[in-house]
């Protein structure tokens, strides 16, 4: 009998990963039965999805607090899935708050666990690493320190290698790029990223929009540019006087320097060697919450995998039209300390989110170890 997964991803990230892993997935049990929470992407590989990410992406203490109706309806709902069509393997990606609780659930019912993408408890609430352990067969991890940080806390955790660093297919030529934006290929570019939510983008916007007024203030040559996400309606970007792309990763590649939310998005800077200021503004109860919970030194991930401040950071208040363009103007000189300070800085993060060099993707590793699982 082919064998059946339950997977469950909360966020656009989340659901690009998992399409990932399906087809993986599939590329070992072609007739495996994929089901669970995700959104697009996964769909298109063959999942069949319970819910869709568009209803699950909320973010903050506060704003979960107005949802938690529908996230209990919507756990119930799952739980009589996994009842009724028990999977082999249950897969959560990310999504610590719906997926924390799920894999306890699977794991109560003797349903293997394989957490991908290991939340980031570490970082907010370390007691839940020992909760994590107890709760998982496998934790497949993506940045590096943090194979050793869950072994401690007595899971088997395996670092498979960062999803950013599989090999895609190239992007545009600088010259290409300008033209669909209509810029001037020889001018510099600066990238905003203002996140890949509606709530981020409503609340990033304006300041970023404002902070670009003022590097084109000081630097009338450069070329500010929003990078879109799909999850998000055209509509929450009306306004905006720049030039607008789905390509992020194409962007980024020609940008000379970037503002970018906290997120991912600061690893796919590192990755494409453009220096970067980091930012994040939310509710004004979850930063109080954030500030009393959060035990790292760093709230970038771009800074966490350095190890060290290599991309500035401005945060909630600080985070000021006036000061994140003070912030990026230096990056966007050439000659700059900071420039150069930055570039060497990116040039590690880097080094340690390469895999292991034997040719094989990230999600064909987690799809290795959900073989073991089923075996």
């Amino acid at each position: 009998m082919p064998p059946r997964f339950f997977l469950s991803a909360g966020e656009p990230s989340g659901d690009l990963h998992g399409a990932r892993l399906a087809e993986a997935l599939r590329r070992r049990w072609p007739e495996a039965e994929l089901y669970g929470l995700g959104g697009d992407r996964m769909a298109g590989a063959g999942v069949e999805l319970l819910a869709h990410v568009d209803q699950l992406a909320v973010m903050g203490f506060a704003e979960v607090l107005r949802h938690l109706p529908y996230f209990a309806d919507l756990m119930s709902r799952v739980k009589r899935e996994i009842r009724e069509r028990r999977p082999n393997v249950l897969i959560p990606i990310d999504y610590p708050g719906f997926n924390l609780r799920l894999a306890r659930h699977a794991r109560e019912t003797g349903v293997p666990v394989l957490y991908y993408i290991a939340p980031q408890v570490w970082a907010w609430h370390r007691s839940r690493m020992k909760q994590l352990a107890r709760n998982t067969d496998v934790l497949a991890v993506i940045l590096p320190f943090e194979a050793e940080l869950f072994r401690r806390a007595g899971a088997r955790a395996e670092f498979v290698g960062h999803p950013l660093m599989d090999a895609v297919e190239p992007g545009p030529d600088r010259d290409t790029f300008a033209a669909g934006l209509k810029l001037d290929a020889a001018r510099p570019v600066l990238a905003l990223f203002p996140g890949s939510r509606a709530q981020e983008v409503a609340r990033h916007l304006e300041t970023f929009v404002r902070t670009a007024v003022l590097v084109q203030a000081e630097r009338p040559d450069v070329q500010p540019v929003l990078a879109g996400s799909s999850a998000v309606p055209a509509e929450a970007y009306a306004g905006a006087p720049f030039p607008l792309t789905a390509d992020g990763r194409a962007l980024l590649e020609h940008a000379a320097a970037a503002l970018v939310k906290s997120g991912t998005s600061t690893l796919q800077a590192a990755l494409a060697g453009t220096p970067l200021v980091v930012t994040y503004r939310v509710h004004p109860l979850t930063f109080f919450m954030a500030r009393r919970l959060v035990r790292v030194p760093h709230v970038g991930l771009v800074n966490l995998v350095a190890g060290e401040r290599v991309a500035p950071e401005l945060l909630q208040d600080e985070a000021t039209p006036e000061r994140l363009a003070a912030a990026l103007l230096p990056l966007l000189d050439v000659s700059s300390t900071e420039r150069r300070s930055a570039l060497e800085g990116l040039r590690r993060v880097r080094t340690a989110l390469a895999p292991a060099g034997d040719g094989v993707s990230t999600a064909d590793r987690v799809a290795a170890l959900a073989a073991e699982l089923l075996q």
